[in-house]
C-alpha cells in the first residue's frame, strides 16, 4: 500500500520550506487531464497525495483503462492551497506510472500478434522508491510483476555461477530457500539450459540470445516436465514479437520501468 509517509516525502521534496507559490485563499476543484492517449495507472498515489492534504478526490477512472487525449483522469475539490501543493507530485506520480503502463499494453500487444500465453514481465530494474508504484503500473498495463524483491524467488545470475558455479550455487541455495520458493537460474547459451533443469532449476532464464537461440534453449527443455522458460536482455518493442513466437513461457524487458517515457497529463483548476 501506499502511506501517507511516502505521500509526506512526495510532497516535502516538492514543496520545501517555505512555499509562497500555492497561497492561494478560497476553494476550487482540479482536473488531471492526458494531452495524449495511453493506459492509465498511478492512480492511487495521487489519491494518497491529496487525501494527505485533506483534498477531496470526487472522481477517477480505474488502473488499466485506455485513455485519448481530452479525458479526464481524476477529478478533485478542496482548498485551493492543499489543491495546488498536491498538483505536481499528482501529475509526476500519474504520468510516469502511466507511462510505464502504456510501454507495457504496447508490449502486450505485440507478443499476442504471435502467442497468447507468454508474458511480459518486469525486472528489478526500478527506480529506487519507486518500484512499487512501477510494478502496478506494469499490472494496469497487462503485464507480470516478475519477482518484486529478492525474497520473492531465488535467481542464480552470472556473478553466481562466477563465484560458485552453476551446481553449486543452485545446492547452496536451494538448502537455503523454503520449499515454497523457486529457483530461476540464469544461462547465456542454449546448450547449458538442459544442465540448469538438471542441477535443480524451476525456471531457466535464457540471457541475450537471439529469437533463433531462445527457440533452441526451448526445443532442448520440451521434455522437462513444468521447468518455465524465459527470455530476457535487451529486449525491445520492435522485438516482442520474436521472441513470443519461439514457444518460450515469459518475455522480461527492463525497459517497461527504466525506458517507458511518461504520460503527457495536465492539471487544471477552477473548471
Amino acid at each position: 500500500m501506499i502511506t501517507d509517509t511516502q505521500a509526506e516525502r512526495w510532497l516535502r521534496e516538492d514543496l520545501g520550506h517555505h512555499d509562497v507559490t500555492n497561497r492561494v485563499p478560497g476553494e476550487t476543484t482540479g482536473r488531471l487531464v492526458a494531452t495524449e492517449s495511453g493506459v492509465t495507472a498511478g492512480l492511487e498515489a495521487a489519491r494518497t497525495v491529496f487525501d494527505y492534504l485533506g483534498v477531496e478526490v470526487v472522481g477517477s477512472v480505474e488502473p488499466g483503462a485506455s485513455i485519448e487525449r481530452g479525458d479526464e483522469l481524476l477529478r478533485v475539490a478542496g482548498a485551493a492551497r492543499e489543491i495546488l501543493r498536491g498538483e505536481r507530485a499528482a501529475v509526476n506520480l500519474v504520468g510516469h506510472a502511466s507511462g510505464v503502463a502504456t510501454r507495457t499494453r504496447k508490449a502486450v500487444d505485440e507478443a499476442r500478434t504471435e502467442s497468447d500465453d507468454v508474458r511480459i514481465a518486469a525486472t528489478r530494474k526500478t527506480t529506487p522508491g519507486l518500484r512499487g508504484l512501477e510494478k502496478r503500473a506494469v499490472v494496469a498495463g497487462g503485464g507480470d510483476t516478475h519477482r518484486l524483491d529478492c525474497s520473492h524467488m531465488v535467481m542464480v545470475k552470472d556473478n553466481h555461477v562466477a563465484e560458485l558455479g552453476l551446481e553449486d550455487a543452485v545446492s547452496r541455495f536451494r538448502e537455503r530457500a523454503s520449499f515454497a520458493t523457486q529457483i530461476e537460474v540464469e544461462v547465456e547459451s542454449p546448450r547449458d539450459a538442459p544442465r540448469a533443469v538438471s542441477a535443480g532449476a524451476d525456471v531457466v532464464l535464457l540471457d541475450n540470445m537471439s529469437p533463433a537461440e531462445t527457440r533452441e534453449g526451448v526445443d532442448l527443455l520440451a521434455d522437462r516436465g513444468d521447468v518455465l522458460t524465459e527470455a530476457s536482455g535487451g529486449i525491445g518493442l520492435e522485438d516482442v514479437a520474436d521472441y513470443a513466437a519461439t514457444g518460450v513461457d515469459a518475455i522480461s524487458m527492463g525497459s517497461l520501468t527504466h525506458s517507458a517515457p511518461a504520460l503527457d497529463l495536465s492539471f487544471r483548476t477552477g473548471e
